[in-house]
């Protein structure tokens, strides 16, 4: 009791009582002077961080002056638990928490601070409701000449780091986090557990070496007693900021109480491989599955554009795309907008739809705040989507704090100047990333786009799918850059997405880097340099031989060397340019395994297309070839049709060897009631529980009445597709963009269609802004107007029109733009028709 009565004596008359934690790691050190309290941390008996300021004020009270200390507690804390993904998946948290209980005019305040290994963070608990928080006291105090590595404040955090000093850096707002070096060791500085209860956090340079927290809300609104996110400084070695796991080990524990069904992995992502347009492709689409399935990659992500039919629900083809990719071990993430899903209402009509087809994953886009009500926004969203064992990649979205811990099924988050953009990804922000915002948790970058001109080498580009840690690891690059590229294709196949381990070898901020990953037995390395060509050091990674497989830049293009060594490998690595290595011990010739993808299978059917009518029958060929170098077993091979329809007999072969085929003919009959337009009907061979298909392509209408018939088109719209529009399909019709159809009648009486803009302009237009298409349809006879529709854009529904033919002899159908000069003006007449 006296011992404790001299601590507060001391911390009142402003003197020193330092917590008590590891020799070796930081500590923190508490001062109260005139009522101001500030906390300094040291690190082997070096300041790092200078005494800085503490305290919250509040609309009752301000905890920022005037503070009394009047009692202190500490208490070690040891957890263990595990993740599904990140640095590594068995975690261990060793601290002790000490809190500071201070009084003031308004209240009782408790500061409570949190040493371990790797850092310190300090937090403020309000007992009592005081008010909404209007502020923090909170900032960090550097040493004017430190190192810095910051990158400017954007809601989106996707501004690229940069070096510049402490005091040096302009006086503006830096996104956390926020690396400092102080005399050869490192702080980084950044926050955790943010959720609905408070505001997000950045950093505004005072000047000098001062650095405060600015809340994004002028006011945070508090119901009852208050505990506000952690300050968190993350302090050490290079080593010790890479490889810490602070951010997490703060935030609070899971609540998915079974994550088994989360499994991180590799993805597809097909935007930079085509934009907007390949997101509605359904052929392009399965081409990306088939290349995912074939490298064992468990997932392709469908982007921007998918759902922008009207009548999406009813007309997507997403859950065609699931069925095909789960039958080749494959699955499907989709983009989607924050405004589908901003609300209970909206989710509840939104996301339902998608876990009914199948959907494995959700990347959703532009929440673009760090606002209180923003992370109600997650606070909701989060345990919405683990109950429907949805994956998440949040996009246009906050920084990690700690979510992967208590949300396991988020996955990865953007929050980074990433692949996407067209401009500041100079390779000194590339070798900052690991250093930085990948340190406080799974950063999508989207690494691996070879097809775009990029400021990096081909090595330096595949070394960052080790460098960069994320859940799920989205693959920027089309099929054919990767196959361009066999070497990088190689390890790409071999990396997983989930770690063991992970140990920063040496490096420094915008310099260089070489970073290793441990999965099972085998490590994973990436080095990269900023600037001019140099070797780096892959030191033994343990005692003992290691069979080293390195991957990078050669004089002409990419290469390979395999070396046997038992100490340090000296890697030489071009100007710009990086490496990877698979490393493993020399038990066998190589350390790649087989990749558990899809064998390596052709399908080929007659014919491409077909037209016909209910009812009606033609006739099916396909022949299936294994093109893989293994034998595969008990193959079946059928076509697919849709319900109502029907097919003769499958073809089965117990065994078909490599090399060989098996073939097929059969009869398929449509349905009484069909699906109006082109519908695809598959030959399907399934083995070994997956499944390799190609398509015939059957174009159906439906016969007119007697005394009536079919204005002559091309059936299609002006990209081959299914006339649609308004969610209606049309078998017959003219797609156009436009111009004039003439038709020369005979004693016809009237005409009849149905218009409106073709639905697939929606794919490329802002759909609320009412953008993306707009025409007038005129049906002429002899030059004379018989008939104008008023103006139709591509978010109106279907409209009927006719028109009296009477003694018409030329016919004109003319489609002219509503005036807004729009590009995307894809007319349909639906089923144009005569009565003769």
């Amino acid at each position: 009791m006296a011992v404790r009565a001299l601590a507060v004596v001391l911390l009142v008359l402003g003197l020193v009582v330092p917590a008590q934690a590891s020799a070796a790691g930081p500590r923190a050190v508490v001062r109260v002077d005139g009522g101001v309290v500030s906390l300094e941390v040291t690190h082997r008996g070096k300041t790092v961080v200078q005494p800085s300021p503490v305290g919250i004020r509040t609309e009752r009270a301000d905890f920022s002056a005037g503070l009394s200390l009047t009692g202190k507690s500490r208490r070690a804390i040891f957890e263990r638990y595990r993740t599904t993904s990140g640095k590594k998946r068995d975690r261990v948290v060793r601290a002790v928490e000490t809190v500071y209980r201070f009084a003031a005019a308004g209240g009782r305040l408790d500061l409570v601070v949190r040493e371990s290994p790797d850092g310190v963070a300090y937090r403020y608990e309000l007992p009592q409701n005081t008010g909404a928080v209007v502020g923090e006291a909170s900032a960090f105090l550097l040493p004017a000449d430190s190192v810095a590595w910051l990158a400017k404040f954007r809601r989106d955090y996707e501004n690229p780091f940069l070096r510049m000093t402490a005091s040096g850096a302009e006086r503006a707002e830096y996104m956390h986090p926020a690396l400092f070096e102080v005399g050869g060791t490192y702080a980084l500085i950044t926050e955790s557990d943010v959720d609905g209860r408070y505001s997000g956090g950045h950093l505004v340079h005072a000047g000098g070496g001062r650095y405060d927290v600015r809340l994004w809300d002028e006011k945070v609104a508090v119901s009852g007693a208050l505990k506000t996110p952690w300050r968190t400084m993350i302090v050490g070695s290079l080593a010790t900021v890479v490889e810490s796991t602070l951010v997490d080990d703060l935030a609070p524990a899971s609540k998915v109480r079974d994550a088994s069904w989360i499994e991180p992995g590799p993805a597809v992502w097909t935007w930079l491989a085509g934009g907007r347009p390949v997101q509605q492709d359904l052929v392009r689409q399965k081409e990306f599955v088939d290349y995912a399935a074939a490298r064992g990659w468990p997932y392709v992500v469908v982007d921007a554009g998918w759902y922008d039919d009207p009548d999406w629900r009813r007309t997507s083809f997403i859950p065609e795309l699931v069925r095909y990719a789960g039958a080749r071990g494959v699955g499907i993430h989709t983009w989607v907008r924050f405004s589908s899903v901003d609300t209970a209402e909206k989710r509840a009509d939104y996301l339902p739809w998608l876990q009914r087809w199948g959907v494995r994953g959700l990347k959703i886009d532009f929440m673009d705040s760090d606002g209180q009500e923003r992370y109600r926004w997650y606070d909701e969203i989060l345990p919405e989507t683990a109950r429907m064992r949805f994956l998440v990649n949040f996009h246009g979205a906050t920084l990690p704090h700690g979510v992967h811990r208590t949300w396991p099924h988020v996955m990865t988050t953007e929050a980074v100047h990433g692949a996407e953009k067209s401009s500041g990804l100079t390779t000194s922000h590339l070798t900052a990333l690991p250093f930085t915002r990948n340190v406080v948790g799974g950063m999508d970058y989207t690494p691996g786009g070879f097809h775009r001109a990029r400021a990096n080498t081909d090595g330096g580009e595949l070394a960052l799918t080790v460098l960069y840690e994320s859940g799920v690891q989205n693959l920027a690059g089309r099929p054919d850059s990767y196959d361009a590229r066999p070497f990088a294709r190689w390890f790409l196949e071999q990396a997983p997405a989930a770690w063991d381990e992970t140990r920063l070898l040496s490096g420094r901020p915008g310099d260089s880097v070489v970073l290793a990953r441990r999965s099972g037995d085998r490590w994973f390395v990436g080095g990269a340099v900023a600037g001019a060509a140099r070797t780096l050091d892959l030191p033994a990674l343990g005692g003992g031989k290691w069979l080293v497989e390195v991957v990078r830049d050669g004089e002409a293009g990419l290469v390979r060397e395999s070396h046997v060594t038992s100490g340090k490998l000296t890697v030489p690595v071009a100007a710009e340019g990086g490496f990877v290595a698979l490393v493993c011990r020399p038990e066998r010739t190589t350390c790649a395994r087989p990749t558990g993808g899809v064998p390596s299978t052709s399908v080929v059917v007659s014919p491409e297309r077909v037209a016909v009518q209910p009812g009606q029958a033609f006739e099916l060929s396909g022949t299936f070839t294994n093109t893989s170098d293994r034998p595969l077993h008990g193959v079946t091979f059928t076509p697919r049709v849709p319900s109502g329809w029907s097919a003769s007999s499958a073809v089965r072969a117990a065994r078909v060897a490599p090399g060989e085929s098996l073939t097929g003919r059969w009869t398929v009959r449509v349905g009484a009631n069909p699906v109006v337009g082109l519908t695809e009907v598959p030959a399907v061979a399934r083995f070994a529980g997956v499944e390799a298909e190609e398509a015939t392509r059957a174009h159906v209408w439906k016969p007119l009445a007697a005394g009536q018939v079919y204005v002559a088109g091309n059936d299609l719209s002006v990209e081959g597709r299914t006339l649609t529009t308004g969610g209606v399909r049309f078998g017959k019709g003219i797609g156009t963009t436009p111009g004039d159809r003439t038709v020369e009648l005979g004693a016809c009486s009237r005409f009849d269609a149905t218009v409106g803009v073709d639905d697939e302009v929606d794919g490329r237009v802002d759909r609320a802004a009412g953008a993306g298409g707009s025409v007038v349809f005129e049906v002429l006879g002899d030059g004379r107007v018989l008939h104008t529709s008023p103006l139709r854009r591509s978010v109106d529904s279907a409209l009927p029109v006719s028109a009296d033919v009477n003694g018409v002899r030329v016919l004109t159908l003319r489609v002219s733009d509503g005036g807004d000069g729009t590009s995307l003006d894809h007319a349909v007449w639906g089923d144009a028709r005569l009565i003769c």
